[in-house]
Parts: structure tokens; sequence; C-alpha cells
């Protein structure tokens, strides 16, 4: 890579990097706010916000996070770097909100039953001003949502909880002029149901990654359509997609090329990372051409099967990364 584009590429980071921090802080002042407030105006519905926005947090820093192990070295022992542990706190983190979703829905259930009363004025004072803290932190992160499908990600919790806080503001107005208390415990479970439903994508997210799925929305067939349908390239087997963490997708292959292209491999291997880069966001590739030996089986997916340690495995020729 150029010098100049490595420098516009590290100030790029750092200015999302920035921005990321700056919405960190503001989320976080919006729900220490709300925690205080839930307990103080004895509202569930603010509490449940405060759940909400303990989610998005977490998802801000694991963006943040995701930015600063992608600068961190690959090693002997860890020759994918540390990317994988953006995965694994994600997990968690689903699995802890998961619980507290539960925890939500249990209390407001209790409340539909025997409902309590709520400082409705204070409610709406501390819901309003999460509700402007989660469009500072929007606006600081919308001018890089459309380059970023981190940044877009993070933006869209923000936007999230930015429509939880104007349905306790509605709640809490409503709650002031009628003394309505049953809807804190209906806002309570609305808001709990939409933590519920994230958390638990979270969880399928995590765990599609952890179990090497293909990357969701993608499909081998189509990948493998798409090069098989490039210069040189007479047919794509034992092809294997992955995500090593939720910004970064794999892919390894073999690759017959067509006779009239055997003295020109860079050519061929140059236009499918192009291409694979540009359509399918895959940019991590190993791609092997060539291997003659091979094409006596050649699925397009080749199962795993488990075989004794002194066994040599047959190689046909290195790969080409």
């Amino acid at each position: 890579m150029a010098k100049g584009s490595l420098e516009e590429e590290l100030r790029f980071d750092q200015s999302i990097a920035g921005r990321f921090a700056w919405a960190i802080l503001l989320t976080a002042l919006t729900l220490l706010a709300e925690i205080a407030g839930g307990i103080w105006t004895n509202s569930l519905a603010l509490l449940s916000d405060a759940a909400h926005v303990f989610l998005d947090l977490f998802a801000l820093i694991l963006s943040l996070v995701a930015i600063r192990l992608a600068s961190y070295p690959v090693s002997d022992t860890r020759s994918f770097g540390w990317h994988r542990t953006e995965v694994f706190a994600s997990f968690i983190n689903g699995a802890t909100v998961f619980l507290m979703a539960l925890v939500i829905l249990y209390e407001a259930v209790g409340r539909l039953a025997d409902p309590q009363p709520v400082k409705s004025i204070p409610m709406f004072i501390i819901a309003a001003g999460g509700l402007v803290t989660n469009l500072l932190a929007a606006s600081a992160l919308h001018r890089h949502s459309h380059d970023d499908l981190n940044v877009r990600s993070a933006f869209l919790h923000v936007v999230g909880d930015a429509a939880a806080s104007v349905g306790v503001i509605v709640g809490g107005v409503i709650i002031h002029y009628t003394g309505w208390y049953l809807l804190d415990a209906i806002l309570s479970m609305g808001i709990g149901v939409i933590i519920f439903r994230g958390s638990w994508g979270v969880i399928r997210s995590a765990v599609h990654i952890l179990l090497e799925g293909v990357p969701r929305g993608m499909s081998t067939a189509v990948v493998a359509e798409t090069l098989r349908g490039l210069p040189g390239v007479k047919d794509v087997h034992h092809l294997n997609i992955w995500t090593i963490c939720s910004h970064i997708q794999a892919l390894s292959a073999h690759v017959e090329i067509t006779p009239e292209f055997r003295g020109r491999q860079a050519e061929v291997l140059r236009a499918m990372e192009d291409r694979l880069l540009a359509t399918y966001h895959i940019s991590h590739t190993t791609l092997q051409l060539d291997c003659t030996p091979c094409m006596r089986e050649s699925p397009l997916l080749k199962p795993l099967r488990h075989r004794p340690r002194s066994v040599g495995s047959h190689d046909c020729t290195h790969d080409h990364h």
C-alpha cells in the first residue's frame, strides 16, 4: 500500500475512533442518568430504557475496540490477531442483556397486576435529557455512517435509543395528565421486547461466527458462480467462506484455471481478489490454483473428516495468500 494511502487510512481510523469515544461518553452519561432517574421516579420504563442504552453502549464500545484491535499485529500463536475477542465479547454481552430483558418483562408483568405510582415530571425531564444526548451521539457518528459498516451499525443503535427515549417522554406526559400508571408497565414491556429481540440477534450472530458459518446474506453457490464468470476461471471447488469478526470476512478455495491462462495466474488471482472485495467485502483470501491431482474429487463444499494425527494429509500445492 502506498505511503499516502496508509496515512489517509490512519487518519480516517483516528477520526472514527474520536467520534466513537464522544458517542460512548454521551451514551454512558445517558445510562447513569436513567438508572438514577428510574430509581428516583420509580419508573420501570426508565430503567428498561437504561437496559436498552446499556446494550447499545456495549455495542459502541465493541465497535471502538474493533478499531483498536485491527492495529494489533499478528503473531506465531495468533495468526488472525485479536479480532475474535470482539465476537466473544458480543456473545457475553448478548447473553447478559438477554437475562436483563427477562427480568424487565417479569417486573413489568407484576406491575400490570399492581401499578405503581410514578413521578411523571422527573421521568419526562430525564427521558428528554436522554433524547438530547442520543441525538448528539447520533450526529457524531452520522458523518461516517455511509462509509463504514461498523459506524453505520453503531449509528443505528444510537438512533434506536433515541426512539425509545421518545416513547418514555410521551409516556411521562400521558401519565402526568391522566394518572394512568399502568402505562409505565406497558412501556417497560415494549422496551423489554425490543431488548429481547436485540440481544437474541447479538447472540445468534456471535454463535454463527464462532461456528464458522457462512456470512449471513451470502451464498457459497452464488460466490462460486461469480468467480466462474471471471476470465481464466474454469471451475471452483473446496470453497470455504467464514467470518473472522463482524467486519472481516475470509474465503479459501481451489480454483481450476483454463489452459490459455496457465501462464497468467497472477492476473487471474488479482481479478478474483478484486471482485470478492468489491462485491462481497471479502478481504482475506487463500486461493489455490490449478491443483490437478485434486480434480478427481471436486465438490464445491468439501466435508471435513477427523483423521488420526499419525496419518499425513494430502496437499497438492502451497496456498497463495
